[in-house]
């Protein structure tokens, strides 16, 4: 079944020769208030901007997210997620098949972001020629398309594994101000490591996209169900294609440098459909 959701812009993640301003922010803690949790029903996230819920309801009740239907498995399972900026006040409703309705509301902490600015940047990425604006856009409507997969896969249930090892050197909801010129918010976790150090794909999956890409390289999107999707960016190499079935700690791709990038480093994204979620808050402390 496939669901609209609004364009999405790809903005990417530098490595190298990058001046922090912050490095890292505290996320707030905020835990979910289990008494206002009608029974049978669990939740489990951090209460914050950027954060991606899991939740279990009685089996075959239906789920509103701020009165809107979201998927849910026969079971009961499933999940949502608010963007970087997003609102802090939300509420969620249980509709039992015994016509009983449960509303909960969920009230969400905001985040301080980290500023960087970065130079070095070729300047083809920062303001990209005339020519390739066809392509940006092919691209643009290819992650959107895919994006839009919504299945019943519950592999997203399962806790993630980093999909590479090395340094942290860049976090969601990060400025970017490339040559002096203020971008779009960073969307992704970046893990600095050498071209060709192995990727492996985080949760149980589907490839959805294998593809150069523009701005992102060589980008690998895969679906782990309900609507969330993994993005790697600036790959060196890719392993699987498009259709293939994947497992958990698979090697699906190698660390690169491709696309606008300024050293070798994998971009791990998130999504929640149109949402762009922080994949740091799903990883253990």
């Amino acid at each position: 079944m496939k669901v609209w959701q609004k364009a999405l812009l790809l903005s990417c993640s530098l490595f190298a020769a990058v001046k922090l301003l912050a490095v890292e922010q505290t996320v707030p803690e905020q835990t979910i208030p289990e008494q206002t949790i009608p029974e049978q029903t669990t939740l489990s996230g951090k209460l914050t901007q950027g954060s991606l819920i899991r939740g279990q309801a009685p089996a075959g009740a239906r789920v509103l997210f701020n009165e809107q239907p979201i998927s849910v498995t026969p079971e009961g399972k499933f999940v949502f997620g608010i963007g970087r900026d997003a609102k802090l006040s939300h509420q969620l409703s249980i509709l039992k098949p015994d016509g009983s309705r449960n509303d909960i509301a969920l009230n969400f902490t905001g985040r301080d972001y980290d500023i960087q600015r970065i130079s070095g940047v070729a300047q083809k990425y920062v303001t990209p020629p005339a020519e390739v604006t066809e392509r940006i856009q092919s691209d643009n409507r290819k992650v959107r398309a895919v994006r839009t997969t919504l299945t019943a896969n519950t592999a997203i249930f399962a806790e993630p594994i980093r999909p590479a090892e090395g340094r942290i050197s860049g976090v969601y909801g990060s400025q970017r101000v490339f040559n002096g010129e203020p971008r779009n918010p960073h969307y992704g976790l970046d893990i600095a490591a050498p071209v060709g150090a192995p990727v492996l794909a985080p949760w149980d999956g589907e490839v959805l996209l294998a593809e150069d890409l523009y701005f992102s390289g060589l980008t690998l999107i895969i679906d782990h169900g309900m609507g969330v999707t993994s993005t790697l960016m600036h790959l060196h190499a890719i392993d699987v294609k498009v259709g293939q079935q994947i497992q958990q700690g698979d090697k699906v791709a190698e660390v690169g440098a491709t696309g606008r990038v300024t050293g070798p480093h994998l971009d791990w994204r998130i999504n929640w459909l149109q949402e762009r979620l922080d994949p740091q808050l799903l990883l253990a402390e």
